[in-house]
């Protein structure tokens, strides 16, 4: 009996030390491998588009957070359940044939809606989670008379989470934001947005940034456009924080300079004085959202959204109608020398996504 109790032991021991020997490996791999990317970027268009100046004061914009075709309704997500130890029970990745409903989803969607501009996030172009569908070639070549910039917010080579489960880990991930547009930019730069997790979650969380991207009007003033993708499991919003006073100055110093600004993308939080738990007050389900403050923005600069309309669900469950919570984090901030002519989120019933479209129409005053 007692040479049993050593086997044991001795079993148990080399155990922990395989695991920590895992653990301690997982780390110098990631922090060999952590992707740092310079602070700018100039970025090359992939596709062309038609026109080059903009000689219409009337536009129309798209945002929207395609979720990676990855969490469309029929998917949840273990990490939204907040244990990077184990997935319990929860999708690590979608099966494949519903990343190819979602996928294709969202290339319907971008073939028949009409707007001048879609401002996407979460678009993969490599990754394991979306079966190395390059989603960015894919949504572009919906749009072959667009043009097309990809910035990459989420390079990695083995995202190795859920860590219990080494067998089936989240796996090599590149993503970001990707902007069509009926019109050539002039340029189109990628910025990094301050603020990092602490060592080690860094190592595996996106590097947030922001695509920026300049177009020429014909009244001679540049129309500056923003796809912006803030922080996420931010507790308490201190990155989110920093990265909106970022933004503020790069907002502000083009409009200095007499340019038209459009922002859109996923904010990560709700606008100014907008209750996060509007649409399913007292059933939150345990979230909740911080907002952007009322004066992170000068009073005449316009947030843009659809009050009547939740733009983001939570993905720790499939979704169920009444039941998921909603709230809306997707939507665009305007420069006072814009006009709004109307707003309108696009519900989907999240068919194909976590988060649904937000629809913009603009006017550009003085062209």
């Amino acid at each position: 009996m007692k040479n049993v109790f050593t086997l044991i032991k001795k079993t148990i021991g080399w155990l922990l030390l395989a695991i920590l020997l895992y653990i301690v490996g997982v780390l110098i791999y990631g922090t060999a491998t952590d992707w740092q990317p310079e602070a700018t970027i100039k970025l090359e268009t992939a596709q062309e588009a038609s026109e080059k100046v903009i000689n219409d004061s009337i536009l129309t914009f798209t945002t929207w957070n395609i979720g990676y075709g990855g969490l469309g309704a029929k998917s949840n997500f273990f990490f939204d359940n907040g244990d990077q130890m184990f997935s319990n029970g929860r999708m690590i990745r979608s099966p494949k044939e519903y990343v190819d409903e979602y996928v294709a989803g969202a290339e319907q969607f971008v073939s028949t809606t009409k707007s001048d501009f879609f401002l996407l996030q979460e678009t993969d172009f490599d990754s394991k989670r979306s079966y190395h569908i390059n989603e960015f070639d894919r949504l572009r070549n919906k749009l072959p008379n667009y043009s097309a910039a990809f910035a990459a917010n989420y390079k990695n080579e083995r995202v190795p989470l859920p860590i219990a489960e080494p067998w089936r880990v989240y796996g090599q991930i590149l993503s970001g934001l990707t902007t069509l547009a009926r019109f050539q930019p002039e340029e189109s730069i990628r910025y990094q947005l301050p603020g990092k997790f602490e060592w080690p979650t860094r190592l595996f969380q996106l590097d947030r940034c922001v695509l920026k991207q300049t177009y020429v009007t014909a009244n001679g003033k540049k129309l500056v456009v923003f796809n912006v993708h803030n922080s996420a499991y931010d507790k308490g919003g201190k990155l989110k924080k920093q990265q909106i006073e970022f933004l503020k100055g790069m907002f502000s110093e083009e409009y200095a300079k007499g340019n038209y600004v459009v922002v859109g993308g996923d904010w990560n939080q709700v606008p100014p004085n907008f209750a996060f738990d509007r649409f399913m007050p007292g059933n939150t389900g345990g979230y909740s959202q911080i907002s952007i403050e009322a004066d992170a923005m000068p009073a005449d600069w316009t947030w843009v959204y659809d009050p009547t309309t939740p733009t983001n669900r939570k993905s720790r469950d499939i979704y169920t109608a009444n039941k998921t919570f909603e709230t809306l984090i997707d939507f665009f901030l305007i420069s006072p020398n814009i006009k709004v002519n109307a707003v309108k989120g696009l519900p989907q019933g999240f068919r194909i996504s976590d988060h649904q479209p937000v629809y913009m129409e603009i006017e550009l005053e003085g062209l």
